[in-house]
C-alpha cells in the first residue's frame, strides 16, 4: 500500500464491499493497513441493487461485518426500474454513479475496489469474444480514473490485481471471517459466469487466469508506450483552448498511423468531453479523409466538427484543422480545461459543415 500511495492512490478511501469473499479481504487488509500506518480507516460503501429478493439482506450483512472489523459503513440503495437486458452493464453503471456521488459529497477521492487476478484474466476473455482491440485488451490499471462520466477527480484503485482468488479465501478462513457467496455469480444468463464455469477446460488447454492475466499485462505496456507517443504528437500537433482545438494535419498524417488515429481520438474526446474514445471504423473513415486531402469544408464525428481552420487561426500554417464542438453539444465536466495557447480559434470554420452519410462529411 505504500507503494501505491506514492504511485499516486488517494487516501483516505473507500473501499467498495458487495460481501464476496474478495472485497471482504480488501475490507480487512485495508484496515489493517491504516490501522499500522496510522490512518485514518477506510469507508465500506455497498450497494443494494434490489435485483435479488435477498440484497437487503446481504447489505446489512455487510454493514455487520464492516462494524466488526471496526469500519464505518454505508448502503447505497439502486431506486428505479430493474433492467430487463443487458443486467451486468446497468448494474455496474449504477454501482458506479451511486459511489460516485457518495464520493463527490463526502470529499473522498479514492474508490478501491477488489478486482483480482481471475477478473483480470475474465475481462481479457470476454474483450476478446467482443472483438476488442489493443485498449480493450490491455490490462486494468492500478490506479484508473473513474469510469464514468461526471466524475473528474475521482480514481479507481485495485490493490489485488496481481492476487488471485484462492490465497484471499484460505487468508479469510484462518481468520475465521465469513462471506457471502452471489448466486448470480453462477447464473448462466450472464458472459462471466459462464466463462467461469469453463474455466477448467481453459486450464486443461494452458490458458490459466496466471497466463491471460500476465498477456493482458504485455498489452497494457504496449498501450503506455503508445500512449506516451501520442501525448508527444498532441504536444507537438494540437493547440486547445475553450472553444476546441487547432490541430496540425501534416504533423498527424506523418506520424505513424496508430499514433494518429489515437491523437485524432484524443483531440476529439477533450474537445466533445466525452469519456470514451469515438467509434473506431467511423475514427478511421475520419482519418483517411484527411490524409487523402478529402475532408473538404469539414465532417462531424463525435459530438465534433472537424475542418480546416480560417487564415486567421493558421497555427500550423495552411495544413491547419479546426475542432469545436457541435452547436447545442453540451460538453461534460471532463471537457477542455482553458489553456493559454494562441491563436485564438475562430467560431466557424469558413465553409458550412452540412450534415451527411456515416462520418457526416461536409461537401
Amino acid at each position: 500500500m505504500d507503494a501505491l500511495r506514492s504511485a499516486g492512490a488517494a487516501w483516505p478511501g473507500a473501499v467498495a464491499v458487495s460481501g464476496g469473499g474478495d472485497s471482504i479481504a480488501l475490507m480487512l487488509l485495508l484496515a489493517a493497513y491504516a490501522k499500522h500506518a496510522k490512518l485514518p480507516p477506510p469507508v465500506v460503501l455497498t450497494v443494494d441493487h434490489g435485483l435479488r429478493p435477498d440484497s437487503a439482506k446481504d447489505a446489512k450483512a455487510v454493514l455487520r461485518m464492516a462494524g466488526d472489523a471496526g469500519l464505518k459503513a454505508h448502503v447505497l440503495t439502486w431506486k428505479g426500474a430493474a433492467p430487463k437486458s443487458d443486467i451486468e452493464a446497468e448494474a455496474r453503471a449504477a454501482r458506479y454513479r451511486l459511489m460516485g456521488e457518495w464520493l463527490v459529497a463526502h470529499e473522498i477521492s479514492g474508490l478501491y475496489v477488489a478486482h483480482t487476478m481471475e477478473d483480470q484474466a475474465e475481462t481479457f476473455l470476454l474483450r476478446l469474444a467482443r472483438g476488442s482491440g489493443l485498449d480493450g485488451l490491455s490490462a486494468m490499471r492500478v490506479i484508473a480514473p473513474y469510469p464514468m462520466q461526471g466524475f473528474a477527480g475521482l480514481m479507481v484503485v485495485r490493490p489485488l490485481l496481481d492476487m488471485a482468488r484462492i490465497p484471499l479465501r484460505d487468508f479469510l478462513r484462518a481468520k475465521k471471517q465469513a462471506w457471502i457467496e452471489d448466486p448470480m455469480n453462477g447464473d448462466p444468463r450472464f458472459a462471466r459466469s459462464k466463462l467461469r464455469a469453463a474455466w477448467p477446460q481453459l486450464e486443461a488447454l494452458g490458458l490459466t487466469a496466471q497466463r491471460v492475466s500476465d498477456a493482458a499485462d504485455h498489452l497494457g505496456r504496449a498501450r503506455e508506450a503508445l500512449d506516451d507517443m501520442t501525448a508527444a504528437l498532441l504536444e507537438r500537433a494540437a493547440r486547445f483552448d475553450d472553444g476546441g482545438a487547432l490541430v496540425d494535419s501534416v504533423r498527424l498524417k506523418m506520424a505513424p498511423r496508430e499514433v494518429g488515429l489515437r491523437a485524432l481520438a484524443a483531440a476529439l474526446s477533450r474537445v466533445s468531453g466525452e469519456i470514451y474514445r469515438p467509434r473506431f471504423g467511423k475514427l478511421e473513415r475520419l482519418f483517411d479523409t484527411i490524409r487523402d486531402g478529402s475532408l473538404g469544408g469539414g465532417a462531424t464525428l463525435h459530438g465534433c466538427i472537424v475542418a480546416p481552420a480560417p487564415r486567421a487561426a493558421f497555427a500550423f500554417g495552411t495544413g491547419t484543422l479546426i475542432v469545436r464542438r457541435e452547436p447545442g453539444r453540451a460538453g461534460s465536466e471532463k471537457s477542455i480545461a482553458a489553456a493559454p495557447y494562441a491563436p485564438k480559434i475562430a467560431a466557424n470554420p469558413e465553409k458550412p459543415v452540412k450534415s451527411g452519410a456515416r462520418i457526416n462529411r461536409a461537401s
